[in-house]
């Protein structure tokens, strides 16, 4: 999932420069937790802010890591890049574009499974997050380079495109067994 941060901040507080608004990519997976509730478990998080990649990566415990990132408009399309700091052969290259008209996911489908989830979890722990349902449009992808991923990625991706969505995390809190 590629997306761009904007404003993020602690409550009450104003957005920090350096760290408020970055371009982020990660590669996640869907899981429950042992209460049986769905949320995400991340392989990698990659940010084109170092601060930020850092604050996720002590804060949450997942791994995080600071990339070299762009999102360019071409046309309809747009070109993403990422390139992670110091790790040489992990890139990601990518050209997406919205294909049809906006909506929001009925319960039943595989769009609401992936984007209707409201925890994260990390190795002990679990954090809540909150979030108005996702406004999608459906959309196409070519994908040039994908070995950002600790695994090789394959198949025909699963796309949309999302539009502005503000979002609430908590602080992680240890998980009972």
């Amino acid at each position: 999932m590629f997306f761009r941060v904007r404003a993020l901040r602690a409550r009450g507080a104003l957005p920090v420069p350096g760290i408020s608004s970055f371009l982020q990519l990660n590669a996640r997976t869907y899981v429950r937790g042992p209460d049986g509730l769905p949320g995400v478990w991340f392989f990698s998080i990659d940010a084109s802010s170092r601060l930020a990649a850092l604050g996720v990566r002590r804060l949450y415990r997942v791994p995080a890591f600071h990339a070299r990132m762009t999102l360019d408009r071409m046309g309809e399309w747009q070109d993403v890049e990422c390139v992670r700091v110091g790790e040489p052969g992990r890139v990601f290259s990518a050209r997406y574009r919205p294909t049809g008209e906006a909506f929001h996911a009925d319960p039943d489908s595989l769009a609401w499974f992936l984007t209707e989830r409201y925890r994260l979890f990390a190795e002990d722990a679990a954090a809540e997050m909150h979030h108005d349902r996702w406004l999608l449009s459906p959309a196409e992808a070519e994908i040039e380079l994908a070995s950002i991923a600790p695994f090789a990625l394959g198949g025909t991706p699963v796309c949309h495109c999302a539009f502005r969505q503000d979002a609430l995390i908590w602080p992680p809190e240890p998980i009972a067994s």
